[in-house]
């Protein structure tokens, strides 16, 4: 069976991130989305939420499996005989990062990282930028979503 691994934090899921794990779902037979907790950083939403909008999200591409996970990827990966990580490049930048995250992660572990050109409809976005434009009231609707926009849109109604 072959098995993949997309994480993130995914505060929230964009549309980005989940044509990343749409296309990742129709090479692999399994693939986790690990949403990853980082202690030292307060999230808009808690682990539980972004849990429940991803499988919301991706549930009728019915090969994504959603957990949480604390830290290093490899040992995610590690843990549940995953091969591979799938990760999304929107730019340049991203590679020079990314490429040494790869070189780690083959050398710790042997797994290896497959890197998926962003589609250029979603290459600016992230969920920093989603949160901020939200924030000042702009659309955002093409850029998550349904769940997302709505729960979004109550989150920021909240604060």
């Amino acid at each position: 069976m072959r098995r993949a691994v997309c994480p993130g934090s995914f505060d929230p899921i964009t549309n980005g991130h989940l044509d990343i794990i749409a296309r990742a779902s129709r090479l692999y037979d399994t693939v986790h989305v690990a949403v990853m907790i980082n202690k030292s950083k307060q999230g808009l939403f808690t682990i539980e939420e972004r849990i429940a909008l991803i499988e919301e999200v991706t549930a009728e591409l019915g090969n994504v499996e959603v957990e949480a996970f604390h830290g290093l990827l490899v040992d995610f990966c590690k843990q549940r005989d995953i091969p591979a990580i799938v990760k999304g490049l929107r730019a340049v930048s991203d590679f020079d990062y990314e490429l040494q995250m790869a070189q780690m992660n083959i050398g710790l572990s042997g797994v290896e990282t497959l890197f998926v050109p962003t589609n250029p409809a979603y290459s600016f976005l992230s969920s920093s930028l989603v949160k901020e434009v939200a924030q000042w009231g702009g659309d955002i609707s093409h850029l998550v979503p349904q769940a997302v926009l709505e729960a979004l849109t109550a989150r920021l109604r909240q604060q």
